[in-house]
């Protein structure tokens, strides 16, 4: 298994927005192959609960992303976000990881494993490598980390009041470019400012 490494902040652009409103920020650690990062990333989030078309919606973009030289970064927390990290492991693009605790001594499934052999799978963390427990503190932070380090980010459902419209508010407020599946489902998301994926791009039906 590769070494966690230290990295420094300066090794990442896109950090001023986190770094000015959340200074806890002081680190980030990186298991795997370092050549992810000079990809383009496209950051994945979705709501706990999401209504089933928006799934599958998701799962179908998913299928379309693994091939197509996009390398997705998330915290592939929550059940859709971890299906999705499942059809992306069965293609051949790049994938970040971020954990909501730090790399040493982190466990991973065999499928990971294999994925960072082959120099896929990228483990990236804004905490101390020592730091073992995850806390929901934590969660919330790392999602605005892999938001940070991302160049677009796709939202496929948010609770309306939940935590991740909640988490839209404040990067759409950074200037990031957030895009969500054209639904009425996400017509909260839109009107904030998320822009509409186009039904070409995913299927809705």
């Amino acid at each position: 298994m590769t070494e966690v490494t230290r990295l420094g902040l300066d090794s990442f652009s896109g950090l001023d927005a986190l770094r000015k409103h959340h200074p806890l920020l002081d680190c980030i650690t990186a298991l795997g192959n370092l050549e992810v990062l000079q990809s383009k990333k496209l950051a994945l989030f979705c709501s706990v609960r999401c209504p089933g078309k928006l799934i599958l919606a998701t799962h179908d973009f998913c299928h379309e992303l693994r091939n197509k030289g996009v390398t997705v970064v998330g915290g592939f927390h929550s059940p859709v976000e971890r299906e999705c990290l499942n059809i992306l492991l069965r293609g051949t693009g790049r994938i970040i990881v971020c954990p909501a605790r730090g790399l040493e001594g982190i466990r991973m499934r065999a499928e990971l494993k294999a994925a960072i052999a082959q120099g896929r799978v990228l483990f990236l963390s804004p905490f101390k490598a020592q730091q073992h427990r995850a806390t929901a503190q934590m969660a919330v932070y790392r999602n605005l980390f892999v938001a940070a380090v991302a160049d677009a980010i796709f939202v496929a459902h948010a609770r309306p009041t939940g935590k991740t419209e909640q988490f839209c508010r404040e990067v759409l407020g950074w200037g990031k470019a957030v895009y969500t599946p054209d639904s009425d489902l996400n017509a909260h998301l839109i009107d904030l400012g998320a822009k509409p994926v186009e039904q070409s791009v995913i299927a809705l039906k």
